[in-house]
């Protein structure tokens, strides 16, 4: 397996550098700019596990961190700072794999804040986003505003929802994907809860979730580059 290479970059200027990981196979085809959820940093189990499979499938990875992560804080930063640190993220993986073709989004908030970004202005060179847990509410509050600005990314979009995930109803999800049109794919992970985690009595592993993950992340990049 090849080993992570630890870089920095400058989130912002207020909040100064941050650190990355970034996840290359000899023969990878694309590059993901992944971020993380906002409760847990870059080396988080799911973050690692997922990255590994995803180069297994030629899927290079620039996991970063947010400045609040970064900082040892708890609560993450004031959403002005969280997009710049998208594009931030977005050019450094770009200077670091120069040719590889650029996919971005992460897990939960990580994922969010990257379509806020390419809502906002396209970001350069990214292809296409990948959400792993779009965060459409906030847990026992159903809603659909935080999708709103989804219509602004003029790139597809790729959603891994779970079917128990508390952050978003599917009844809710499919009605926002349906409007986004060709743009969007929707994966549904039967069983997944926001971290993907299924029960017992499904009869499937954490593993085999995760495999499910990167295939259908694999498939659909497939089409999209």
């Amino acid at each position: 397996m090849t080993e992570a290479e630890e870089l920095r970059f400058e989130a912002t200027r207020s909040s100064g550098e941050v650190s990355a990981l970034l996840l290359r196979p000899p023969d990878a085809r694309c590059l993901l700019v992944f971020g993380h959820g906002a409760g847990a940093g870059m080396r988080h189990t799911f973050m690692e596990k997922i990255s590994e499979r995803l180069a297994a499938r030629r899927i290079a990875t620039f996991r970063y961190q947010f400045p609040y992560m970064e900082q040892g804080r708890k609560r993450p930063d004031y959403r002005n700072i969280l997009l710049e640190t998208v594009r931030s993220a977005v050019a450094a993986a770009s200077d670091a794999a120069p040719g590889l073709p650029l996919l971005a989004g992460g897990k939960s908030m990580g994922g969010r804040m990257t379509s806020g970004a390419a809502a906002a202005e396209a970001l350069p060179g990214v292809r296409g986003l990948v959400f792993f847990g779009f965060p459409l509410h906030p847990a026992g509050k159903p809603g659909t505003e935080r999708g709103d600005h989804l219509d602004g990314v003029d790139v597809p979009m790729l959603f891994l929802q779970g079917t128990r995930d508390k952050l978003a109803d599917l009844d809710l999800l499919r009605p926002v994907c349906d409007r986004l049109g060709d743009r969007a794919t929707l994966h549904i992970v039967e069983g997944g809860d926001h971290s993907f985690c299924v029960l017992k009595r499904s009869g499937r592993t954490f593993s085999e979730v995760l495999d499910e993950l990167a295939d259908a992340v694999e498939e659909w990049s497939r089409t999209v580059l």
